[in-house]
């Protein structure tokens, strides 16, 4: 094969492989349609960001970065009622911390509300706009059905003048809410409802976050988008599936306003996790009813949730990259995103030795103030996170469930009799255990062969279970958070009345935990791998110098299987 058939071939691939919005870019790069590539993110500051907004940021932000071109970043700050300065500032932290650069590219729709109102008066002067008196209640009789065609506004005909002179009394606050409205003059009988003559400009005599109380009228999101897009240069102008019905307006509006080099809109599928939550009415409603612990709660899926339970931008990339960008609706199984974390992890975390559910184990034989350090590698599958130093002594804490007084079949860990690894350590011999009052086991004893050390190269004998453990003088106490779904999964999400399903057990507190001291310094965002327990964060909103709380990340074991 030549050279050449290579690269066809090659091509071809590439082609093939792109994803249906890079082919639409491609073919209108190469038929000249735009001369540059510009895609932006435009959050509405009424809540926190969740999962997937990750996906629309990392998709804009990857075929800016793909095309050599810009990401703007705009709030669509056009609804005050539900819009605060809290979101705008969370929001900006989430986009950063995913590494979507807007560099100084940070806008407000709020920015252009002068341009949209000059705009809004150049379609009543060209006689495709008017000011109608009609209620809400009115407008909506009027518009019709999906099967019936809506009637014409008995306004619909004023005289450009007297609109345009009421539309400025719109604005200079002369009429109360609702009393009158700016609307589109298009087709009442179209069979796509939002293209009979919608609203585009409303009275609400409220303070925005941003202009204060400049304005008492604000554009419809529908009307104000296109123009930001427009003018801020924006090519592509992604968005979700919802708003494919609404793409015939957004077209009108910006060949209406007479822009050139429009913008286009291209919908995607929306990104689905099974029995998650992610509407902002119901994250909201559990913030506000102190059922989790605000926004940025663990159990949620916000992307400081995600953040503060120890998701790394990496793992989320990866996960955005699994579900791909296509046209159909689907969802993603949550245990994607937990398969995402754990292939970040485990190999960039050192692997470290904690005990949740703590029961002393006491070396008989062994010194009593002796306290000696054993050589542990930091993870086994990546040698170049070196070893660290494990202090052993006579006491030490184990799980509670590697003791059973009476094993059941196939249970290699200890008991009565049995021998067993202390990991990185020595081989130990149960001998017995003590019992409380109450007959519940508090100690449990052996004896250990001083010969069997970990790299010692003893070859005498061989043990089927190995344990981990931590040195009871020198270990830190502290608390581990174990956060499952916050949704009752065999319910699912949703009741019969349209509340929550909300799992009971979704946060579980340990107190006394005990862990190597190695972890004493640990600061927040700090994330390992707890042996045999699961990958775990230092939490940064109550972790304490010297006294850090552990969130649980992901468990050790998945269903999720991959296809490579």
């Amino acid at each position: 094969m030549s050279d050449k058939d290579i690269l066809a071939e090659t091509e071809e691939k590439e082609a093939v492989s792109k994803n249906f919005i890079e082919q639409i870019i491609d073919k209108d790069l190469a038929e000249g349609t735009y001369d540059h590539i510009q895609t932006r993110f435009p959050p509405e500051p009424n809540g926190y960001l969740h999962i997937g907004h990750a996906k629309s940021i990392l998709l804009n932000y990857g075929l800016a970065q793909k095309y050599n071109g810009k990401f703007n970043l705009r709030f669509d700050d056009t609804n005050p009622t539900k819009e605060k300065t809290e979101y705008v500032e969370a929001i900006k932290e989430d986009i950063a911390w995913l590494g979507a650069d807007w560099e100084d590219r940070l806008y407000f729709a709020s920015d252009y509300f002068e341009q949209m109102y000059e705009y809004a008066v150049f379609l009543i002067k060209k006689g495709k706009a008017f000011v109608c008196d009609l209620t809400a209640d009115e407008i909506r009789e009027y518009r019709g059905t999906l099967t019936e065609p809506g009637k014409e506004s008995p306004y619909r005909n004023r005289p450009v003048e007297e609109s345009v002179l009421l539309f400025e009394e719109m604005k200079n606050g002369v009429y109360k809410d609702g009393e009158k409205v700016l609307r589109a003059k298009i087709d009442m009988a179209s069979p796509n409802i939002n293209m009979r003559d919608p609203v585009i400009y409303r009275v609400a005599h409220m303070t925005h976050h941003n202009t204060g109380d400049k304005w008492c009228i604000y554009p419809m999101y529908d009307f104000a988008h296109p123009i930001e897009d427009a003018i801020e240069h924006i090519t592509h102008s992604i968005c979700t599936l919802e708003f494919e019905d609404h793409r015939p307006l957004y077209d009108w509006v910006v060949k209406e306003c007479e822009f050139k080099m429009p913008p286009k809109q291209i919908e995607f599928a929306k990104l689905y996790l099974t029995n998650v939550v992610t509407g902002k009415r119901y994250i909201k409603k559990l913030v506000e009813d102190g059922i989790v612990d605000g926004w940025d709660d663990p159990r949620l899926v916000t992307i400081s949730a995600l953040r503060r339970r120890g998701y790394t931008p990496e793992s989320l990339k990866k996960f955005v990259e699994l579900c791909g960008v296509s046209k159909a609706n689907s969802s993603v199984d949550y245990a994607m995103l937990e398969y995402c974390i754990r292939e970040d992890l485990k190999l960039k975390r050192p692997r470290v030795m904690a005990i949740l559910d703590p029961i002393k184990l006491i070396i008989d034989n062994y010194p009593e103030d002796q306290i000696e350090y054993l050589t542990a590698d930091n993870n086994l599958e990546n040698p170049e996170l070196g070893t660290r130093q494990l202090p052993f002594g006579r006491e030490l804490y184990i799980e509670r469930e590697d003791f059973m007084e009476e094993p059941v079949k196939k249970y290699f860990r200890l008991f009565p009799g049995n021998e067993v690894r202390l990991m990185n350590a020595y081989f130990v011999k149960c001998t017995g255990c003590v019992k409380d009052e109450n007959g519940n086991v508090i100690e449990v004893h052996a004896t250990y062969d001083p010969e069997t050390k970990s790299g010692s190269g003893f070859t005498g004998r061989k043990v089927k279970g190995t344990i981990h453990w931590v040195a009871a003088k020198t270990a830190i106490q502290t608390e581990v958070r174990l956060y499952e779904n916050i949704v009752d999964e065999e319910k699912g999400k949703l009741s019969e009345d349209g509340s929550l399903n909300l799992n009971p057990n979704s946060l579980r507190i340990l107190k006394n935990c005990y862990m190597e001291p190695s972890l004493k310094d640990a600061k927040a965002f700090d994330s390992f791998q707890f042996v045999r327990n699961g990958f775990f964060c230092v939490d940064c909103k109550d972790s304490k110098e010297g006294e850090p709380v552990f969130n649980r990340i992901v468990s050790l074991k998945s269903s999720f299987k991959i296809n490579k």
